[in-house]
C-alpha cells in the first residue's frame, strides 16, 4: 500500500509518509466568510473531503482541521450599520455548514475561528522580531501598529511557488508607508480610525487586529502541533497566502506542513469563477435546482487537481450515473431478497484503491465502480446470485468511501424531503380544489375529491383555521413482485 500525491511545493508525486502512520493530521484554509458560498468553495471542500475518507481508509485515523477566517479587510468591508462584522461573519459561516453538509462533507476534527487565536498570532509575530525575520513600523507613521514579515531575511521566501522576490508583486495588504521593502507583509495591523472598535485587540505594538496569513499558521500550530503531515487549499491560495504562511512558520522555527496539496479552481465558459468577476454560482442557489448528491458526484467527478468547467451538461450527466448506480443497488436487494442477505465486506476492489493511491484518482475509480455495476447487472440478468453479491458489495463499499451511496441515510433523508414538499404541494391543490368545490355547493365534486384523497391513504381534518391533512394510519397494501 503506498498512497502518492502530488506537493504543490515539490512540483511532483510523492509517496505519502505521514509523521504518525495511526494519526493523518491535515490542516486546509477554510473560508472567509464576508458572503455566502459559491460552487468553487463546495468543490474545494469536497476535494479535501474525498481525500480525508480515503486517507481514513488506508490509515485508520485524520485529525482535519478546517478554519473559519472570521475577522478579515473583506468581512469589516461587508459589515453594515445594522449588522456588525461578528454577526455577518457568524451568519455567513452557518450558510458555508449548511452548505457542507447538504453535500455530505464530513464536520471537521476542528473548525477554529481566527479570532479564538490571536494570542498564539502574536507568540508567532514576537519570535519572528526576537529572531530578526520581522518588524514593526516605525513610530510618528501613518503605518505605526503594524508589524512586517522582512522578506528578504528569510532566503527561501519563494520557495513554494518558485519564484524570485525580485519578480513578485508588491504586497498590497496595508500601508507600504512603514515597509522597508513593498513586498513585506503585514503580520499585524495597527488601528485604522475609521474600523470598529470591537475588531481590535491589544499587543505590544499597538492595539489592531492579525494579518491573514499568520491566522492560518497560528491555528495550524495550535490544533497540530509545529509540524504536521498535510496543508491544503485551493490553487488561487498557493501565492501569496500558503507561500506567506510557510515562510513566517518555518522561520520562527517550525516544521509546517510535510506536503502541500492544492485542489483545481471551478470555471464558467474557460473564465475563473470569482466574486470579484461576478460570474459565480452561488451554492444555495445551485442547491436549490439540484438533487445535493448530483452536486457531489457532478463536483467530486473530476481531477482534484483539474479545472472544473461548470454547464447544466456537468450535472445531467452526474444524475445519469448515479441513477445507473442507484438503479442496480435497488435491483440486487430486490433479487436477493433484502438487503439482509448481502454483507459488505470493508475492502475495496484492487483498482480502485490503485486509482486512489494514485493521487487521489477519483474519474478512475468511478470508472472502476461503474464497470462493476455493470458487471452485476450482468450477473443479476444471468441468474448469477453470487456473482450479483460480490458486484452489490463492492458497489456499496466504493460509492460509500467516496460519499455517493445513494442508499445511505443522508441521501435518503434528502430525497424524502423533496417528495414530502412534492406531496405537500399535490394534496394542498386538491383541499383548495375542494374547497372551491364546497364554496359553489357542488357536494358532489367535494365528496370525490375528499374519496380521491382518503384512497391515496390521505386523512384531513377540518377546523376553524382550515384544512389539514396526514398520511393515514390504515396499513398500505404490500407491493408486488
Amino acid at each position: 500500500m503506498t498512497v502518492q500525491l502530488y506537493d504543490t511545493k515539490a512540483q511532483a508525486l510523492r509517496d505519502f509518509v505521514p509523521l504518525d502512520p495511526g494519526n493523518v493530521t491535515i490542516y486546509v484554509c477554510g473560508p472567509t466568510v464576508q458572503s455566502g458560498p459559491h460552487i468553487g468553495h463546495l468543490r474545494g471542500a469536497l476535494s479535501f473531503d474525498i481525500l480525508r475518507r480515503w486517507l481514513t481508509h488506508r490509515f485508520g485515523r485524520v485529525t482535519f482541521v478546517r478554519n473559519v477566517t472570521d475577522i478579515d479587510d473583506k468581512v469589516l468591508a461587508n459589515a453594515t450599520d445594522g449588522e456588525p462584522w461578528w454577526a455577518l461573519a457568524y451568519r455567513m459561516e452557518l450558510e458555508f455548514t449548511r452548505a457542507y453538509s447538504a453535500i455530505g462533507i464530513l464536520p471537521p476534527t476542528y473548525e477554529p475561528r481566527a479570532t479564538a487565536s490571536i494570542p498564539q498570532m502574536q507568540e508567532i509575530i514576537q519570535r519572528l522580531i526576537d529572531a530578526g525575520h520581522a518588524y514593526p513600523a516605525a513610530e510618528g507613521t501613518d503605518a505605526a501598529g503594524d508589524v512586517y514579515f522582512d522578506v528578504r531575511s528569510w532566503a527561501d521566501y519563494g520557495s513554494l511557488t518558485n519564484q524570485s522576490i525580485d519578480a513578485m508583486e508588491p504586497a498590497a495588504d496595508a500601508d507600504p508607508r512603514g515597509k522597508r521593502d513593498p513586498r513585506d507583509f503585514a503580520l499585524w495591523k495597527g488601528t485604522k480610525p475609521e474600523e470598529p472598535a470591537s475588531a481590535t485587540w491589544t499587543s505590544p505594538w499597538g492595539d489592531g487586529r492579525p494579518g491573514w496569513h499568520i491566522e492560518c499558521s497560528a491555528m495550524a500550530r495550535r490544533y497540530l502541533g509545529a509540524e504536521f503531515d498535510i496543508h491544503g487549499g485551493g490553487l488561487d491560495l498557493r501565492f501569496p497566502h500558503h507561500e506567506n504562511e510557510l515562510a513566517q512558520s518555518t522561520a520562527a522555527g517550525d516544521g509546517f506542513a510535510r506536503y502541500w496539496v492544492h485542489n483545481g479552481l471551478v470555471t464558467v465558459g474557460a473564465q475563473k469563477m470569482s466574486k470579484s468577476l461576478f460570474n459565480f454560482v452561488l451554492a444555495e442557489d445551485l442547491l436549490r435546482e439540484r438533487d445535493p448528491l448530483v452536486v457531489r458526484y457532478a463536483l467530486a467527478a473530476a481531477h482534484y487537481r483539474s479545472s472544473l468547467d461548470i454547464s447544466p451538461s456537468t450535472f445531467d450527466e452526474a444524475e445519469a450515473a448515479l441513477e445507473r448506480i442507484r438503479t442496480f443497488l435497488e435491483r440486487a436487494i430486490r433479487t436477493l431478497r433484502g438487503p439482509e442477505d448481502v454483507t459488505v465486506d470493508a475492502a475495496v476492489p484492487a483498482a480502485f484503491a490503485a486509482a486512489l493511491d494514485d493521487d487521489l484518482g477519483v474519474p478512475q475509480a468511478l470508472a472502476v465502480l461503474h464497470e462493476t455495476v455493470r458487471d452485476g447487472n450482468t450477473a443479476l440478468d444471468a441468474g448469477d446470485r453470487d456473482g450479483a453479491l460480490r458486484a452489490f458489495a463492492d458497489v456499496a463499499v466504493m460509492a460509500g468511501v467516496l460519499g455517493i451511496d445513494p442508499l445511505d441515510p443522508h441521501w435518503r433523508s434528502t430525497v424524502a424531503s423533496a417528495e414530502a414538499s412534492a406531496l405537500d404541494a399535490l394534496v394542498q391543490t386538491m383541499i383548495a380544489q375542494r374547497a372551491d368545490a364546497r364554496a359553489a355547493k357542488d357536494w358532489a365534486a367535494a365528496d370525490r375529491i375528499r374519496d380521491a384523497i382518503a384512497a391515496a391513504g390521505i386523512a384531513l381534518e377540518d377546523g376553524p383555521d382550515g384544512t389539514h391533512w396526514s398520511v393515514a394510519d390504515a396499513p398500505r397494501p404490500a407491493e408486488s413482485n
